[in-house]
């Protein structure tokens, strides 16, 4: 069966990696924050949070940031804190054919929100 065919017909290659980039970046966001973490973690989760999403279809790349900034200040008197939104400085690459999607989550002071967003899309 060709899936793509039989599944994606119906979109554009362009629909297809920001489709590919946002769904994965969905899935990070929803499977870590809430993760216990500190300063001594943060790389390694990072990492993991890289490695994992690599697997997804279409992902060329991934780049997690934690904001050293956003973690020192939920740190707890335990030494740790959970992963929150604010924290994430990530970039999605993905690539469809002739097509790469960046897509982004980022924190921004002025909305104080998490923002989700298609930061680039290029075609070869």
């Amino acid at each position: 069966m060709d899936v793509d065919k039989e599944y994606f017909s119906n979109i554009s290659t362009r629909e297809r990696a920001i489709f590919e980039g946002a769904i994965s970046m969905g899935a990070l966001f929803h499977q870590f924050v809430g993760t216990p973490i500190n300063k001594d973690t943060k790389e390694s989760l990072e990492r993991a949070m890289e490695e994992s999403l690599k697997l997804q279809p279409a992902i060329e790349d991934v780049k997690v940031k934690i904001r050293f900034d956003k973690l020192e200040e939920s740190m707890t008197e335990f030494d740790y804190t959970s992963l929150t939104g604010d924290m994430l400085d990530v970039k999605i690459f993905t690539k469809v054919d002739n097509v790469t999607a960046v897509i982004r989550i980022e924190f921004i002071e002025e909305l104080n929100y998490p923002l989700m967003y298609v930061e680039n899309i290029e075609e070869d």
